[in-house]
């Protein structure tokens, strides 16, 4: 299953990849006067500094195991996504083969036609060694 974007996600991430644009190029063009008021007042820049560190502080383990779950909750949706590219690209290796065929290249066509089945089998073959290997 896919997950959509709502419409306010969209617009927060734009807002903010704009605030962070301009403040780089506020950043870029003020950079002299910011590092002569950093030099002048290192005290609040410390403060202001652990202050952000203590504030985003986390569980390091639990981040890992979320990240864990999520993957393997992706991991069937990806499959999917994959298999589906290759049944894609299966068809056009049918079409290609088959105008190769009948062009009277027949040895070429011989040859991508074992191309294109190799490379189907092998997508498959990855999923399950893959779903096996990790027990997905």
């Amino acid at each position: 299953m896919l997950f959509f974007i709502s419409w306010g996600r969209f617009l927060t991430v734009i807002l903010l990849s704009t605030a962070i644009y301009y403040t780089i190029l506020l950043f870029l063009f003020y950079r002299n006067k910011f590092f002569e008021w950093i030099r002048k007042k290192p005290t609040l820049l410390l403060l202001g500094t652990a202050a952000v560190i203590t504030a985003h502080a986390q569980d390091g383990n639990q981040g890992i195991s979320q990240a864990n779950t999520m993957i393997r909750s992706y991991f069937d949706t990806g499959t999917q996504l994959m298999l589906g590219i290759g049944a894609v690209l299966a068809l056009v290796g049918a079409v290609h083969t088959f105008k190769l065929w009948n062009g009277g290249h027949q040895q070429e066509a011989y040859k991508a036609a074992a191309g294109w089945f190799g490379s189907c089998v092998f997508l498959v073959v990855v999923a399950t060694v893959i779903k096996s290997f990790f027990g997905l």
